[in-house]
């Protein structure tokens, strides 16, 4: 004869209450790696935006230089030329019929500070930046000067 055994009618499916606190530690543990690399995405984002305005600056200073023979403009003019200057916080421009000097702030003084291009009468460039080692700044400068 055989033997026949009796299943309990409920079927107790589930999870434990180590499983669930192992995943739980596991989520943990990824968002504190993660978090902080997502955090830092605004201040990286606003110091790329600076430099893409510097740039930008500098772009329009050639072209007016290439017009007038000289880099001796205004912040204004240079709004001017390049309309998306506009928007670049404090904006600030100096220049002599060969030289000249174009800065503008990040948004985040937490990051690059300041970002700044310099030419000189021997025809270089140079990029520095006020906060070195954080944001988009160099904490040492290349071998030609530049921090970033």
């Amino acid at each position: 004869m055989l033997a026949t055994r009796t299943h309990p009618c409920s079927d107790e499916r589930g999870f434990t209450l180590v499983e669930l606190l192992v995943v739980i530690l596991i989520i943990g543990i990824l968002s504190a790696i993660a978090l902080p690399s997502f955090l830092n995405q605004r201040g990286k984002a606003q110091d790329a935006e600076a430099k893409t305005a510097v740039r930008n600056a500098r772009t329009a200073l050639e072209t007016f230089h290439t017009d007038k023979q000289s880099y001796n403009v205004t912040a204004a003019d240079l709004e001017e030329l390049e309309p998306s200057l506009r928007d670049a916080r404090n904006l600030t421009v100096s220049g002599t019929d060969e030289t000249f000097e174009v800065s503008v702030d990040a948004a985040s003084t937490q990051t690059g500070g300041t970002y700044t291009i310099t030419f000189d009468s021997a025809g270089n460039a140079t990029r520095t930046c006020a906060n070195h080692g954080k944001g988009g700044c160099r904490a040492q400068a290349d071998s030609a000067g530049n921090y970033w």
